[in-house]
């Protein structure tokens, strides 16, 4: 168990789950847009409540927010972070259970008199949901000087008129140091960072576990603007064998590549296929005519970078194949991506340790999604993650996190900052 008066303080961040849900939710569930209204409310709030912590505050020119309470002794800090900001129409626990996660632990030690033995620092990382401009990472890459010209020129998918560089200068940052790859953080100054976040699957709720330790993030590559083009024509008096038809090339497509996701996954492999996006054109389609055009989104993960790399080519070779079969021609866009991330081993031992010693029921599992630690682990800072049981997945209104298991998940987080691993230091 945690040293008396070491409970996390669950009570403020059951308050502060509230008030982000009162001030930023929408029609249906929560939208705090990427450097938007919603995602400065939440910084403002965490900030807030870091204020009236007495902890040091600090921000970088990606205007990520650093607070910081101090050790005990000299040291690389021990970094607990996420992000605020969500997907439009998303839940109210996907990336700010981290966050307030890590306020309830610093003050669960202040409220007990405790310090750790070396500086604590929550980071609130920007923007890290890509549906807004199209980058995976962008505030945890930025703290690290890794964002490109070109990112910083994306617009806003939202309303196609923000750039990205604009939105970070109006949200108070500097995009003249980001243009000159600055970096904020230095890997050699991080002990150790953790992001504890909901599980965004049915594992932990099928086990009946409230805490999952992480042992690796998937990679990915994905096709965001995809494109088939056909012919259109009439549907009563185009024969089979003369249609271009989009939809049909389209629809080809994914059952080839479901097909190759259950065979691959029976022979080891591990991947996701995912079509997020499908639409035809409203200004042309129609009930009697053959689709011309199909627009779609096509998303690939695998925490192998062999099975990401034969997948490229696999992909190649089916698109083309279908073009030839069905006389259309498919346009896939830009590539984005990211690199699959393994966790420290020392971390994982030292997060199992912690579980143990505050009986919290734990287990190790993959992280499926995409998070700000894989930037981390990439960096060379050794990198853990904690999961947080939550039922009906992530990314919809629907997130249920029982207050308890977060409670649990902080219970294991404060006890690892109390000992945190030497990871070669």
């Amino acid at each position: 168990m945690l040293a008396p008066g070491a409970e996390p303080d669950v009570a403020l961040a059951r308050r502060l789950f509230d008030e982000l849900k009162r001030r930023t939710g929408d029609s249906k569930g929560v939208t705090r847009a990427s450097y938007g209204q919603g995602e400065q409310i939440a910084h403002g709030i965490v900030r807030r409540e870091a204020e009236a912590l007495g902890l040091d505050i600090a921000t970088d020119a990606a205007c990520n927010l650093y607070m910081t309470y101090a050790g005990t002794t000299p040291g690389r800090a021990t970094f607990i972070g996420s992000h605020l900001d969500s997907v439009p129409l998303g839940g109210n626990f996907d990336g700010a259970a981290g966050v307030l996660m890590g306020l309830s632990v610093i003050a669960g030690y202040r409220r007990a008199g405790m310090r750790a033995p070396r500086d604590v620092t929550l980071m609130a990382i920007r923007a890290e949901e890509s549906t807004w401009f199209g980058a995976s990472y962008i505030g945890s890459r930025a703290a690290f000087g890794r964002l490109t010209g070109r990112e910083l020129d994306d617009v806003r998918r939202s309303d196609d008129r923000t750039g990205l560089g604009a939105a970070i200068d109006a949200a108070g940052g500097d995009t003249g140091r980001l243009r000159r790859n600055e970096s904020y953080l230095d890997p050699s100054h991080i002990g150790v960072f953790i992001e504890p976040h909901i599980e965004q699957g049915p594992a932990l709720v099928a086990q009946g576990k409230p805490v999952g330790i992480v042992t690796g993030i998937r990679g990915s590559f994905r096709f965001r603007d995809a494109c088939c083009h056909g012919a259109y024509a009439h549907s009563g008096a185009t024969p089979r064998a003369a249609r271009k038809d989009a939809v049909r090339a389209v629809a080809a497509l994914i059952t080839a590549l479901d097909s190759l996701w259950s065979d691959w996954e029976a022979n080891g492999h591990d991947l996701t296929v995912t079509f997020g996006k499908i639409s035809t054109d409203p200004a042309e389609h129609a009930f009697s005519k053959v689709a011309g055009r199909v627009d779609f989104s096509l998303d690939l993960r695998s925490q192998s970078p062999e099975t990401l790399r034969r997948l490229q080519v696999q992909l190649m070779q089916t698109v083309a194949d279908i073009e030839t079969a069905h006389g259309v021609g498919f346009d896939l866009g830009a590539m984005t991506g990211s690199d699959p991330a393994e966790m420290h081993p020392a971390v994982i031992a030292g997060l199992e340790t912690a579980s143990v010693a505050t009986e919290s029921p734990a287990i190790r599992m993959p992280g499926g999604a995409g998070h700000d630690a894989a930037v981390f682990a990439q960096m060379g800072v050794p990198t853990g993650m904690l999961f947080v049981r939550n039922a009906n997945g992530s990314h919809n209104p629907e997130e249920e996190m029982d207050i308890g298991d977060f409670a649990a998940a902080a219970r294991v987080l404060s006890r690892f900052c109390l000992s945190p691993p030497d990871c070669g230091e």
